[in-house]
């Protein structure tokens, strides 16, 4: 489980490196800036954890079902990124309101990304007793603000083609959402009973797919009724 997590955290920042690859130079050099700062900063509560109180967080299911939902809304931002970047870049964002939308999601660096930070800033202060804290954090800021800038660069370099770029955050997210489920859920999923079955609860969700289903349909009816009669 360990290492899920490891690798978890490690398309996080990839994730996020290749985001601000989209961003121009200010608005990386601004993420890096905010990230070196919160790094920097955040020493006196690095310092109070324990290695015992992470181990019980990980084995928290509540706390691990409060995380699943941080990864669903990071995927889904992400994701939804990937899919107004493309309409942006061939001209289809049209609306003020999505140009908007598109922007914010693009200089949102992330969520799991700040939980990565201090994940790390954690681990090193295990890995180096001894050293005075404030050194450790700001010596990983300093690392931050260098590194995350470069890499955004050198991510830029290496996959010149915006399309590129999307396709493979697209793919990373979706590789984030799966590993999620199995970080999260730890091995704690049982099977069901069939008496235990709900119906009430299936029929709900079913009759909110269908009524959603109907007021799309008539609303795009709707729309394009509207569209052709302005053309003509």
């Amino acid at each position: 489980m360990q290492t899920v997590i490891i690798s978890l955290m490690i398309l996080s920042v990839w994730s996020t490196i290749l985001k601000m690859s989209f961003g121009k130079i200010r608005s990386v050099l601004l993420i890096s800036i905010i990230s070196a700062l919160l790094i920097g900063f955040a020493w006196p509560l690095a310092a109070e954890q324990s290695k015992t109180q992470i181990a019980d967080w990980l084995a928290d299911p509540s706390l691990m079902a409060d995380i699943a939902v941080i990864i669903t809304i990071e995927v889904g931002l992400q994701m939804s990124f990937c899919l107004m970047s493309l309409s942006y870049q061939d001209g289809q964002a049209e609306k003020k309101i999505k140009r908007i939308l598109y922007h914010i999601l693009k200089y949102f660096p992330g969520l799991l990304y700040f939980v990565v930070l201090f994940t790390s800033l954690v681990s090193l202060v295990f890995v180096l007793p001894g050293a005075p804290f404030p050194a450790i954090s700001w010596s990983l800021a300093a690392s931050v603000l260098l590194l995350l800038p470069l890499l955004s660069f050198l991510s830029q370099r290496l996959m010149p083609a915006p399309h590129t770029r999307l396709e493979l955050l697209f793919l990373i997210n979706l590789l984030i959402a799966l590993m999620g489920i199995v970080a999260t859920v730890n091995s704690r999923t049982s099977m069901i009973a069939v008496d235990n079955f709900k119906w009430e609860s299936l029929l709900a969700v079913s009759a909110l797919i269908l009524f959603g289903s109907i007021v799309g349909f008539f609303w795009h009816r709707i729309r394009f009724h509207f569209k052709n009669k302005k053309s003509y």
